[in-house]
């Protein structure tokens, strides 16, 4: 049991802590939004996380797999996803800039908590490279005898709360940074600058190596 708690919550740390597109698209979304917002966000990536780690746990040499031929599409979709996100991100704040509204804050969030939440969790679960991952762990740690079911869900569950709690403290991250820039110039460039770097990751992303 302390072996499939452990196991999950390295598995989770492991996925969770590179810092990429999804990542900073969360911070940034935070920063401009608000941390219940970016919390809701954070959740849906755990999420994914958490599903793909039960999908690798129950057939994850079968499911990895079966993706392979499916592997670029689904990866010119994250990738496409996120860069319309980076687009969308940057265009918002430019027209609140110039609307004179970043100073206030008081609009309207542009994004409802639960429409975060299934932003990232959809964005997240486009990517085939998590459920390989933790088929990969569960595979390269599988001993002859068989996992209970306990234990599987043990490993799970650690997973999710490793990935959940490295999300919210980048959401954390977000929000404090959303707080220290105050001023609308600030706001902006912080919020171009991010819209760059997340489409600049997402590019990379298609043009990976397969």
């Amino acid at each position: 049991m302390t072996a499939a708690l452990v196991a999950g919550l390295l598995a989770g740390f492991g996925i969770a802590m590179p810092v990429g597109a999804v990542a900073t698209y969360l911070v940034s979304l935070t920063a401009r939004t608000s941390l219940r917002i970016g919390v809701c966000a954070a959740l849906g990536v755990a999420t994914a996380d958490g599903v793909y780690a039960l999908v690798a746990t129950v057939g994850g040499a079968a499911l990895a797999a079966a993706l392979q031929p499916v592997l670029l599409p689904l990866r010119w979709a994250s990738g496409l996803m996120l860069a319309a996100l980076a687009t969308r991100g940057g265009v918002s704040a430019y027209r609140q800039y110039r609307e004179q509204q970043l100073a206030t804050r008081s609009g309207p969030d542009p994004l409802l908590p639960s429409r975060a939440y299934l932003a990232l969790l959809g964005i997240t679960l486009l990517n085939p490279t998590t459920v390989i991952y933790f088929a990969a762990l569960v595979l390269g740690s599988r001993t002859a005898e068989a996992v209970r079911p306990l234990e599987q869900g043990v490993f799970v569950l650690a997973a999710f709360a490793a990935s959940a709690s490295w999300q919210m403290l980048l959401a954390g991250g977000g929000a404090l940074l959303g707080r220290a820039l105050t001023g609308r110039r600030g706001q902006l460039v912080t919020a171009l600058a991010s819209s760059v770097v997340i489409t600049v990751l997402a590019v990379r992303m298609l043009v990976a190596p397969q």
